[in-house]
């Protein structure tokens, strides 16, 4: 396994291997799509307000560039380390590969809880971090995005650094920018947008009808926030919710605007007083039509894939089944329509993609263009995989891969190997 060793990258090599095997992938290409292209390891000093410094490890993976620059986000947790970067890194290129953009995959981050910085330290880090990997970053090399623990913010002061060494604005070394800055029209609710554009056609694939359905939210951040707006504008009721402060439960369905409001003002769910509190271990396992792990990876291992009792999971996460919780969804596949995460989540690269589009063009679009192109393209994904699932006999997740195998390893059989 070497330096990547990681729960997260075993079961994405894994997939890789299977997926390889069962479409029959040059062993070749197989090989060399399991490791990354590069990966550098940084040391990140912080001075604190205090005057303390303290020194922090930070990440960036790039997996393969064939089909274009690396893209990818950046992410600032305590959980952070190489064999997690390295499985988003390689998950984004496959990712791509699925929904057509012509990009590689990339990931970054530092393993720091940013919720113990002030603005100025957390300038301070995100500046020295940029300046640390500012030779492997840039429009036409890799483009860095938000991701957990970072935002638009962030991305303005990554490419602020860039630019500074630069001399001039470089407005397209990185997405999901402040719109001031270049940044897109749409990008921030892309992620949950594109989720529910393939839960509406899952759903109809199934007979699934969304107006007056249940749906549960692990992790109401970014993604799952917006996915649920989106999924509560076509009828359905999100009933139950969760964060890191808590859960929540209302079968009526959650006012998500009320608690969206509570959550600026308390930093989480936590005492929403238009839900009852729940137990979080139990949400995964609740009744409901439509499931969308929006939080971590890794949280549906095999005893919570036995316990599913949902009709759809939507993975707005990277990740978030085990390889073990994988093989019990292969055998329950009849019962539980799976919308694996290098299509579900796909809507935030996709917009990332139109992002970095516009900035080199400096010519941007309408919400409606951006909403308009995202849906068409999330559609037509959608309808390729489910082509392969029923025509090959192929489990969503392997079908998704096979997709974006083929055409990874299809670039790189046709540029060749260097020397």
């Amino acid at each position: 396994m070497g330096p990547w060793d990681d729960p997260l990258y075993r079961t994405t090599r894994d997939l890789i291997t299977r997926t390889a095997e069962q479409v029959g992938i040059d062993p070749n290409v197989g090989v060399r799509l399991a490791q990354p292209d590069r990966a550098i390891i940084v040391s990140i000093p912080l001075r604190r307000d205090n005057g303390d410094v303290e020194v922090y490890t930070g990440y960036r993976v790039q997996h393969n560039d064939t089909r274009g620059p690396c893209k990818g986000g950046i992410r600032f947790h305590p959980h952070v380390n190489l064999g997690e970067v390295t499985a988003l890194a390689t998950l984004m290129t496959f990712k791509c590969a699925v929904v057509g953009v012509p990009l590689g995959g990339a990931k970054g981050g530092i393993s720091i809880d940013p919720s113990g910085l002030n603005r100025a330290e957390m300038q301070r880090l995100t500046r020295r971090y940029t300046t640390e990997i500012i030779n492997f970053i840039g429009p036409g090399k890799d483009i860095p995005a938000p991701d957990m623990g970072t935002n638009p913010q962030v991305m303005a002061w990554i490419m602020d650094t860039f630019s500074m060494t630069s001399g001039y604005a470089v407005p397209g070394v990185v997405t999901g920018k402040p719109i001031e800055l270049g940044g897109s029209q749409g990008r921030l609710q892309a992620t949950g947008r594109g989720l529910v554009y393939t839960v509406t056609d899952a759903a109809e694939h199934i007979g699934l009808d969304l107006k007056g359905a249940t749906a549960a939210i692990q992790g109401l951040g970014n993604v799952g926030y917006w996915a649920a707006r989106r999924l509560a504008y076509r009828g359905t009721k999100i009933v139950a919710a969760s964060d890191v402060t808590g859960a929540i439960y209302n079968p009526k369905g959650i006012d998500l605007k009320a608690a969206y409001v509570h959550m600026q003002k308390t930093g989480g769910l936590a005492g929403f007083e238009g839900a009852e509190p729940m137990d979080p271990d139990e949400l995964l396992t609740m009744k409901v039509d439509v499931l969308i792990p929006a939080a971590l990876g890794g949280v549906i291992d095999a005893d919570i894939a036995r316990k599913l009792q949902c009709r759809i999971l939507a993975e707005g996460a990277n990740g978030p089944v085990t390889s073990e919780g994988d093989a019990i969804l292969r055998q329950r596949q009849d019962e539980i329509f799976v919308i694996p995460d290098l299509l579900a989540n796909a809507g935030g690269v996709t917009v990332s993609y139109f992002e970095w589009v516009q900035g080199t063009q400096n010519f941007f679009w309408s919400a409606t263009e951006v909403n308009k192109r995202l849906q068409t393209i999330m559609v037509t994904a959608f309808k390729e995989i489910l082509k392969v699932h029923k025509n090959e006999g192929l489990d969503m997740r392997t079908a998704a891969m096979a997709v974006g195998m083929r055409r990874v390893s299809e670039a790189m059989l046709l540029r060749g190997l260097f020397p």
